[in-house]
């Protein structure tokens, strides 16, 4: 067992923790990480990868709740909710139902945009001064849709956009094909979102823990959090399965495993487990060339030199750990409807994590009230890859108590008091 003191404690080795200490580490703090398993293991792993300012608009939208409840009984639809008893599930369903809404959402597509558009441009940045081998390439984005009805009803999201200045250009069938030849016939059109990007991101969370590493950082793998020890307004340590930890600043970077030790220090952080799918394949002969979202079937597809992902779904089943061959199938379905060769030649992996969702779709960042050395940085629901640049380099402005790049105030977590 160890015990060990840093400038700055890092609750969490997923790519939000690793870039809160890239970010530390360059001011000048020395950084210890702890991870209950191996870096990057979590939701940091499998996700597709890809870099959207164009995804500002938050999930609660409007018309979302009568679309999820037409899902229910689908199993293999893109949302799925256990059926069970849970209030804290209950609470946080009712918190997003409140929120779809016109004014809501433009309220939090303005907040989210300019933290997108930044972490978009420091993550290319990154790539480029420390040499991270992670396949990064500005290609855009596509948001495709098969049905005309669908393709119209979403431009009315568009204006949210604009107004936040994040450009979208419409493409017509035609276009859509001439852009992305390994979609099938039959398409009604697509967004095409210029300011979008990609990386492989299982490759970009080993580069950047190769990076922390080389600058002095240290990382604790297998240092599963069992309490923290809290002294007056002051985290004073976090015991842990490898020893006991301590830092002057302690940065909360749990994601999805949140809420449990937030609930130690009598903070509510009301984050949901959305468990996420995706299967990884060796590449197909008919590689599409940019990384798009199928709508209807809400999949993610993303080519990289290394290979070929379809990714996504939603499922609100708590922590559960199976995983489920209907979501897994629905993927597949979903490309198969869009794509010539929706599949490559071998399966490299199948693979679920779970996303911190938080009722608003904004993440929580900042100190946290009634605690003086605490820093939040969590909930980053779906973006926790095209908002971990940002989140890195605002969590150091905040320990430097200087004023930080945003107005922290929409992310706070004082809001769901």
């Amino acid at each position: 067992m160890t015990s060990a003191k840093s400038d700055v404690l890092i609750l969490g080795g997923g790519i939000i923790g690793l870039a809160c200490a890239h970010y530390l580490l360059e001011t000048g703090r020395s950084v210890t990480v702890l991870d209950q398993a191996t870096v990057g293991s979590g939701s940091s792993h499998g996700n597709c990868g890809t870099l959207t300012p164009s995804h500002a608009t938050p999930l609660a939208m409007p018309g979302v709740i009568g679309t999820a409840l037409r899902w229910l009984l689908k199993p293999d639809a893109p949302l799925r909710i256990k059926p069970r008893w849970d209030p804290a599930l209950l609470r946080w369903m009712l918190g997003f139902a409140a929120r779809c809404n016109w004014k809501d959402a433009a309220r939090a597509t303005m907040a989210k945009a300019p933290l997108l558009i930044r972490s978009r441009e420091l993550i290319e940045e990154l790539v480029r001064t420390q040499q991270l081998a992670c396949e990064f390439e500005a290609l855009g984005t596509l948001n495709v849709f098969r049905d005309p009805s669908n393709f119209e009803h979403a431009r009315d999201s568009l204006a949210l956009l604009a107004d936040a200045g994040i450009r979208v250009d419409v493409l017509d069938a035609a276009q859509t094909l001439a852009r992305e030849p390994a979609l099938k016939p039959g398409i009604a059109g697509a967004f095409f979102n210029p300011g979008d990007a990609q990386l492989r991101p299982d490759r970009y969370v080993a580069e950047l823990a190769r990076s922390v590493l080389a600058r002095g950082g240290r990382i604790e793998e297998g240092a599963r959090i069992e309490g923290l020890v809290r002294e007056g307004s002051r985290i004073a340590e976090a015991a842990t399965t490898k020893g006991d930890f301590s830092g002057r600043e302690v940065v909360f970077a749990l994601g999805a495993w949140s809420p449990a030790l937030a609930r130690q220090l009598g903070l509510r952080i009301p984050i949901q487990p959305g468990k996420g799918y995706s299967i990884t394949y060796s590449r197909p002969s008919r590689c599409p060339r940019i990384p798009m979202t199928l709508k209807e079937p809400s999949v993610c597809v993303t080519a990289w030199g290394s290979g070929f992902r379809l990714g996504s779904t939603m499922e609100f089943a708590g922590y559960d750990t199976s995983l489920n061959r209907t979501r897994l199938d629905a993927l597949k379905r979903g490309a198969a409807a869009f794509l010539h060769e929706p599949e490559g030649p071998a399966v490299v992996e199948e693979w679920y994590g779970w996303r911190p969702m938080t009722p608003d779709d904004l993440p929580i960042l900042g100190r946290a009230p009634g605690l003086d050395n605490l820093v939040l940085a969590t909930g980053h629901g779906m973006l926790g890859v095209s908002l971990s640049a940002v989140t890195g380099l605002l969590v150091s402005e905040v320990v430097a108590a200087g004023s930080p790049s945003f107005d922290l105030a929409p992310f706070s977590a004082a809001r769901f008091s």
